[in-house]
């Protein structure tokens, strides 16, 4: 599913209306339509429930005009708190407040600090409040009365549904910059829009509901290479079928790369979660001396020993039975619990131009490349990499600050000079590709901030791409599945105290939950 700047939403909006003879009014029907809908999911019967509806001036105003008028009619008890002055409202909108009150309704004016507590005291009664204030265009932060009101909505605990997108969030950024409305439900038209999907705004949607207005289909899938949320069904679409005559050699063959004394977790979280993503074949290599210990781990992983230094990591000289080990691999995953011994870190630099496998590079196998992260741009093989923020701000020698506020950019930015997939960890994690194209991942939790969790992922990514997938599909389906099973985690034994083992556990739960009914080809 396409993701739109606010811009992008009103140019299609532009189209919608000038190309295609589709009327504003029409548009903002169905708009309003799609709130009641949702009001009426949150209070089940609406006849005898009272509503606030909280419009302003534009275009997002006079939608919040149409739900009142909706919600009226199925017997609801509907105020209207109108932040501008009457004779302030125009086109579309001016049309639907003269309905409102050619109904003999009236609205409230809410323009003055004085004018908060009769805000106050409409809300004490309200079964539900309907935000319809600022829209797709606002940007900065909200000023007085407006301020006043959100902080008066969020401090009032009544479910809320946000018209398209809840007020203060900036539309292209989700940057919050003053008070902003703490959504129940956000029900946006036609497409999401950045702001909704990227933090802080994303913590401010609550349940996101996507609904079909009558822009033509095929104008909301215009626009490649663009920006996608990535959705159960595009996952669905993207996990290759296992045919009935299946077995392990078919089934893909990875190889990790990783481990180092004291960081052996890392490294079988790793292999299990290739396991667990499906591959038919996982070998884990590690440091000789740490054979025994993994394979008494790992029954159903692979171990080899390779040459160590007296450390216990990875020596330069294993590079050699890397390669050899990859002419019966399809994959290879590096980088988790490697350690930054320089013995390790020159193993990494040379092996990875010699690649002629895809491959997923993590953690210290990221570290290795601080410095000399054009190194990326020689491997000739399909590439992903998994920095988390901090991993991401050492590979480029910029500011961690930089990279938190401006994630999508700095992705975007990596991808495209790196010749890799940058899968930027976190909330709502990113996966920019080399062609353009940007996935963004809705599932996973704060749970899953805990030690292994990547380690799990680089693990799946590797086993997706081993089945087959190219490496945007299977670092966006990998991002997705592992903050699904992370879901399911934390659903089952709560956030606190979520281990990545727990990711791992329900692993082939979310895949089947995914996949329903298309295992077998």
């Amino acid at each position: 599913m396409r993701v739109v700047t606010g811009g992008q939403m009103r140019e299609l909006d532009r189209t919608a209306m000038e190309d295609y003879g589709i009327p504003g009014l029409v548009l903002m029907e169905n708009a309003g339509l799609a709130v009641v809908r949702v009001v009426q999911q949150v209070l089940g019967e609406v006849a005898g429930k009272r509503v606030a509806v909280f419009a302003g001036k534009g275009n997002n105003g006079g939608d919040g005009l149409v739900v009142a008028r909706h919600l009226f009619n199925a017997g609801a008890e509907v105020k209207v708190l109108l932040l501008a002055k009457p004779e302030e409202i125009s086109g579309d909108a001016a049309v639907n407040l003269a309905i409102w009150q050619k109904m003999g309704q009236p609205v409230y004016p809410v323009a003055r600090g004085e004018d908060l507590s009769a805000v106050r005291l409409f809300l004490v009664g309200a079964h539900a409040v309907v935000d319809a204030i600022f829209g797709t265009g606002f940007k900065g932060a909200a000023r007085e009365p407006a301020a006043g009101v959100i902080e008066a909505i969020n401090a009032s605990g009544k479910p809320v549904v946000a018209v398209d997108i809840p007020s203060g969030v900036e539309a292209d950024t989700g940057q919050v910059h003053g008070p902003c409305v703490r959504a129940t439900h956000t029900v946006t038209f036609a497409l999401p829009k950045l702001g909704l999907v990227q933090e802080p705004g994303r913590s401010h949607v609550g349940e996101l509901h996507v609904a079909d207005i009558s822009i033509p289909s095929f104008l909301l899938e215009e626009g490649t290479p663009g920006r996608y949320l990535i959705t159960e069904k595009m996952v669905r679409e993207w996990l290759p079928p296992r045919p009935a005559w299946a077995h392990k050699g078919s089934c893909g063959r990875v190889l990790v790369v990783a481990g180092s004394r004291g960081m052996t977790g890392a490294a079988c979280l790793a292999a299990l979660g290739a396991a667990r993503a499906g591959a038919g074949l996982v070998t884990l290599a590690m440091p000789a001396e740490l054979q025994d210990v993994m394979a008494v781990k790992l029954t159903e992983v692979m171990t080899v020993g390779l040459p160590g230094t007296r450390e216990g990591t990875l020596a330069r000289s294993a590079r050699s039975e890397i390669l050899a080990l990859l002419e019966r691999a399809d994959v290879l995953a590096i980088g988790p619990g490697l350690s930054r011994h320089l013995e390790t870190v020159a193993l990494v630099r040379e092996l990875l131009p010699a690649l002629r496998v895809p491959c997923v590079i993590d953690a210290d196998g990221l570290n290795a490349l601080a410095g000399d992260v054009q190194l990326l741009s020689r491997i000739s093989v399909p590439a992903v990499v998994t920095p988390h923020e901090v991993e991401m701000a050492r590979l480029l020698g910029r500011p961690l600050e930089e990279v938190r506020s401006r994630r999508l950019a700095v992705a975007e930015e990596a991808a495209a000079n790196w010749g890799v997939v940058a899968l930027l960890k976190g909330a709502a994690t990113l996966v920019a590709c080399p062609d353009g194209s940007t996935y963004i991942n809705p599932t996973g939790n704060p749970g899953m901030a805990t030690g292994g969790s990547g380690d799990v992922l680089t693990g799946v990514i590797a086993g997706l791409l081993a089945q087959g997938m190219s490496a945007p599909r299977a670092a966006a389906a990998g991002a997705y599945l592992h903050g699904l099973a992370g879901d399911m985690a934390a659903r089952e034994k709560g956030m606190r105290g979520l281990l990545a083992g727990d990711i791992l556990e329900l692993l082939p739960s979310a895949i089947a939950q995914v996949e329903c009914n298309v295992m077998i080809a």
